[in-house]
């Protein structure tokens, strides 16, 4: 409701450029509902919205516009598929419908959040074209995505000339100005909401039958690296120990890694799909480990150690930002398979610390992320404005 005695409700309009949901799109679509609840009037654009995904019926419920930017859904999903594989017909009308919005909505506040840092180009010119201002979100900087060449002067004309640009880590800030090769002064770290309970846990699983670590993660190889996992497993040390590796997550990969796993008949691996409850996870898994090849900040190894459990990463992404091996966690030296190998070894010598190493985690991540993310994103919004 509005607050007669309050500020004049403001107009923001976010778009997405993530054709799927994921832990991506929550900093501004839960931005966006704290901001509908206070009143204010929010548009939102993104390509192929699943109505029925939770924060999109929280928003349409809120009142907030939704427009997606493949177009009208009266087109048979096959037509629509063989005009968005030609690039240059796609890009014409996802323009076309980002433009339309953005006047219909008189938006006085762009918010333009990016799978990668690069993906979001095409929102943030449409908005330097009608002078509305912005703001970019980059949730993953990675050496596997680099900004094509002939996209790198517009990319960074269009970082310079936003109202702000939010990186989820250090590391993702740094590699995309050294991508851009530019200093990036209006540049700086953000925290993505989490789904496990702020106050702190001291509880830990039982550990008849053996430990239990979860993956949680995409399926999806190129990024995630569960075939090294898998690989690692399969050596027969792995298959004598009680340790049980439990695959969360939906992906296009996932029909592969599970036939892999039966082709290496490991019987400590199981795939659980996609969960909605990423707190309850921790009510019987000891540990995670995330094999990645890329990664922003990681949303599971947050609520990892928020849930007091022990962590084994990769070094990509903000992952050694948060966690500091041998003492919160374990890091591995390289996204490699031996390297894996080698810091589950590690980790596997010190079991009798897990529980310990869990709380140190808990207590260093409350000390880096604070416990209400999306009302502060929202807040940084309207300071904007």
């Amino acid at each position: 409701m509005i607050d007669p005695h309050g500020p004049r409700p403001r107009r923001l309009a976010f778009f997405s450029s993530n054709d799927v949901w994921g832990g991506s799109e929550e900093l501004w679509s839960a931005a966006a509902a704290i901001l509908a609840r206070r009143g204010h009037a929010i548009t939102v654009c993104k390509p192929r919205i699943d109505y029925a995904q939770s924060r999109i019926v929280e928003l349409t419920a809120l009142g907030a516009t939704i427009v997606d930017t493949t177009g009208p859904r009266r087109l048979p999903r096959k037509v629509r598929s063989l005009i968005y594989m030609a690039w240059h017909a796609a890009r014409r009308m996802t323009e076309f419908r980002i433009s339309r919005a953005l006047r219909s909505s008189g938006a006085e506040l762009a918010i333009i959040s990016q799978g990668l840092n690069y993906d979001g180009w095409l929102a943030a010119s449409v908005c330097r074209r009608f002078g509305v201002p912005y703001v970019m979100i980059s949730q993953k900087a990675t050496d596997m995505y680099w900004p094509p060449d002939h996209l790198r002067a517009v990319v960074g004309e269009i970082y310079t000339g936003a109202r702000a640009a939010y990186f989820v880590s250090d590391h993702n800030l740094r590699l995309t100005e050294e991508q851009l090769a530019i200093r990036l002064v209006n540049a700086s770290v953000v925290r993505n909401p989490f789904q496990v309970a702020w106050e702190p846990r001291n509880d830990w699983p039982d550990e008849e039958g053996g430990l239990r670590f979860a993956c949680v993660a995409r399926l999806d190889v190129r990024e995630k690296g569960q075939d090294m996992l898998l690989r690692v497993l399969a050596q027969d040390k792995w298959r004598a120990r009680e340790f049980d590796v439990r695959f969360f997550g939906s992906g296009h990969n996932r029909e592969g890694l599970e036939a892999m796993a039966s082709l290496l008949d490991l019987k400590r691996v199981s795939f659980a799909g996609f969960t909605t409850r990423p707190d309850a996870i921790w009510d019987d898994h000891h540990g995670l480990i995330l094999p990645s090849h890329c990664e922003g900040l990681p949303l599971t190894l947050v609520e990892a150690m928020l849930s007091a459990r022990v962590s084994i990463v990769t070094p990509v992404g903000g992952n050694a930002e948060v966690l500091s091996d041998g003492q919160t966690g374990f890091i591995t030296a390289s996204a490699s398979e031996g390297h894996l190998d080698e810091a589950l070894e590690r980790a596997w010598a010190r079991r009798a610390e897990w529980r310990a190493i869990g709380q140190a985690a808990s207590a260093r991540i409350r000390q880096m992320v604070p416990p209400n993310p999306s009302v502060i994103f929202a807040e940084k919004l309207l300071e904007l404005l």
